[in-house]
């Protein structure tokens, strides 16, 4: 299978099977993977090669806390990965739901049945499974999982754990991250972090950090907090309404302005409602899979695309499966260079320039007609 194509969160399809709504994927590994629940536990997802009559002979447990776009993305990059590398995989994906029983009965049922490993999808299944498997039989990788070292699970980046995790991080370093924010905002006055109060993880790896690195400079750092992730759509319009009028005072035009999406899956799924109320001020995110089609967009992404993270997981969960690495050794995985993507569609619509090396590394482009023009940092047919 080749590269799949970048696709904006919100779009990823569900493929024509018997899956429960928890459980997505990206329809054309329906050619590769074959996708059952098992038995009538809705909790639970088998995904094995396709065209295969018997067990495959390793099989590693992926455990979900919920249900997540961002994760519907990695399951989908994971498999993809697997299957171009002709391992004979097969995956048990469980929803535990947040319930630490459930958790360690089905850590206990993959150890009976002899599973292989573990892929810890998410932030807060990584902090259960620390909790309650550390030092476990079973090695474990992380994906889509905020960075380790930030939330002080790992000493630093140079060393493995010394115990049974794998860590990859879904974000990038905080000054190299805010390097290429200063590229396209020069003279930048001020930066409203959106974030989910709910989304710990995003809150200290993605908003306080980046609100520190401004404040050293003198640049005004707002804090836009959703308290209750249900009532996102009730919340956001006052943040953004009272933001504006804040940067106003020392930006009356508003051209040395900006919001600043993080990781908060609430808060990134209602691009639509942002980009309605920021009016002129350019929305950017940390995601760049909130850069997509047309005009329900970020105008530019600087960070770890879901897919990127998923990759590089992929790559430690092969190494491991093939015994080339030792989970206790692997160093944190962190992807590098980071995924730029721009929406000029979006960018022309707010005035904001985009710098020509900024342009040469996005890895993902969108047309002034808001079409996709580059991806995978490949040009697109017909482009």
């Amino acid at each position: 299978m080749g590269a799949l194509a970048a696709q904006a969160i919100p779009r990823l399809a569900v493929a024509a099977t018997a899956t429960p709504d928890w459980f997505k994927f990206d329809p054309r590994l329906g050619e590769s993977w074959e996708f059952r629940m098992d038995g009538a536990d809705a909790h639970v997802v088998v995904a094995n090669p396709a065209g295969f009559s018997v067990r495959p002979a390793m099989s590693v447990l992926v455990v979900y806390s919920k249900s997540s776009s961002a994760y519907d993305i990695a399951i989908s990059r994971v498999l993809e990965v697997i299957d171009d590398k002709r391992m004979r995989v097969g995956f048990r994906v469980v929803n535990y739901g947040g319930d630490l029983e459930r958790l360690r009965s089905h850590l206990d049922a993959a150890e009976r049945d002899g599973l292989s490993a573990v892929l810890a999808m998410g932030s807060d299944p990584v902090s259960d499974l620390l909790d309650v498997y550390r030092g476990g039989r079973l090695p474990v990788v992380t994906i889509c999982a905020k960075d380790p070292v930030v939330l002080g699970q790992m000493k630093n980046y140079d060393e493995g754990s010394g115990f049974n995790f794998a860590f990859t991080s879904l974000n990038m370093p905080v000054d190299v991250q805010m390097g290429y924010l200063l590229e396209v905002r020069p003279q930048l006055k001020n930066l409203a972090i959106l974030v989910d109060a709910g989304n710990v993880s995003a809150m200290e790896t993605q908003c306080k950090p980046v609100a520190e690195f401004l404040n050293r400079r003198e640049i005004r750092a707002l804090q836009l907090v959703v308290r209750d992730s249900r009532a996102v759509r009730d919340e956001l319009p006052p943040l953004l309404t009272h933001a504006i009028s804040v940067m106003q005072r020392n930006d009356p035009a508003l051209k040395d302005s900006a919001f600043w999406i993080t990781g908060s899956t609430s808060i990134f799924q209602e691009i639509s409602l942002i980009n309605s109320y920021s009016g002129v001020v350019p929305v950017l995110s940390v995601v760049p899979e909130v850069v997509a089609v047309g005009d329900d967009s970020a105008a530019l992404s600087i960070g770890v695309s879901f897919q990127s993270n998923a990759h590089l997981a992929a790559i430690y969960l092969s190494d491991i499966l093939r015994q080339a690495e030792v989970a206790a050794n692997m160093k944190v995985g962190v992807v590098s260079p980071p995924d730029i993507a721009i929406n000029f569609r979006r960018a022309r619509a707010v005035g904001l320039r985009i710098p020509f090396d900024i342009f040469e590394r996005a890895t993902t482009i969108y047309d002034y007609d808001g079409k996709l023009a580059r991806s995978n940092g490949v040009m697109v047919a017909g482009k």
